[in-house]
């Protein structure tokens, strides 16, 4: 499978943390020695998740849907969960014979509905597909929340998938693992998501810490050792931006220089299953070709996953 295109979109409104002292008294010297979150970009009213969404397709270079024929999105905080982003980028792009669904796996969910793409593939019901991961936390987040409020940002990134037999003048996508985790640790109530009720609150971040640093460090390793790589032989790679010390604690445990670890949580916060594609959208053209690319990431839930991509 290869990346033939792909855009974001965040919105220009920051929300800096000198907010968060005013609203309960939490410092930004407190928050970012925690997070290394600075500012989160935060969706203006009347965005959505389905508008976001659609924004990002919109910064495509591609104009041309009428080939597509599968679309997958990937989100936990929808905007209506019936007419999901993946319909409204098929509506608003009149992407008329395309196979649609959306999922979630928490901030896992952008590698899972690659894996689901790449089924697709391999079943030959599809050749090419957009995949579009688009989160607005703050609609279900709670600034006051003292554990949580000061995390969420919003976003959305969109990709064309295209499978071909024949190699491709193209990032490739060489390999993709996923795993549940919901059997371990707080799974069942580290992060939740209650739309009518609590909304979207991480009261056990102390759970999720060790846990997504134990296993964002365990999926990237078993896809390294599928592949017959050592970790000496990735240039770059692009973790869940949920939180720096999980990042830089991933980092040194494996032994990675901060020259190849990508990131944006200072500038978005946790921007959920959007993160690693927006970073990876960012730092697209300075990523050199024949570089290999590693990402990893955690949702709660639990799961973990990561994937490979040859430049």
């Amino acid at each position: 499978m290869y990346i033939t295109d792909l855009a974001h979109y965040v919105s220009d409104q920051l929300l800096p943390n000198a907010y968060f002292e005013q609203l309960n008294g939490l410092t930004d010297e407190w928050i970012f020695s925690r997070t290394g979150i600075k500012t989160r970009s935060r969706a203006p009213e009347g965005e959505t998740t389905n508008t976001m969404a659609i924004r990002a397709v919109e910064g495509l270079k591609t104009t041309d849907f009428s080939d597509i024929d599968l679309v997958v999105g990937s989100s936990y905080s929808p905007f209506d969960t019936v007419y999901s982003h993946a319909h409204a980028v098929q509506r608003s792009f009149a992407i008329v014979n395309a196979q649609v669904l959306s999922l979630t796996s928490a901030c896992s969910s952008f590698i899972n509905a690659l894996e689901v793409v790449q089924g697709y593939f391999a079943m030959g019901k599809a050749k090419k597909a957009i995949v579009v991961a688009s989160e607005h936390n703050s609609y279900y987040g709670h600034d006051d929340c003292e554990k949580s409020g000061h995390l969420w940002g919003d976003g959305a990134f969109a990709c064309i998938i295209t499978g071909c037999d024949e190699p491709m003048d193209a990032p490739e996508i060489t390999d993709i693992y996923t795993k549940g985790l919901g059997h371990i640790g707080a799974a069942n109530e580290s992060v939740y998501l209650y739309p009518k009720t609590e909304g979207l609150k991480m009261p056990n971040g102390r759970d999720v810490f060790i846990f997504a640093t134990t296993y964002m460090e365990e999926a990237l390793i078993e896809l390294m050792k599928r592949n017959h790589y050592d970790l000496t032989d990735l240039n770059y790679i692009i973790p869940h931006q949920a939180n720096n010390r999980i990042i830089t604690n991933l980092a040194s445990r494996m032994k990675l220089p901060v020259e190849k670890v990508f990131t944006n949580i200072e500038k978005y916060g946790n921007t959920g299953s959007a993160s690693t594609g927006i970073c990876l959208s960012e730092n697209f053209d300075t990523i050199e070709k024949g570089s290999l690319v590693g990402f990893t990431v955690f949702g709660g839930g639990y799961s973990c996953g990561s994937m490979l991509v040859q430049f």
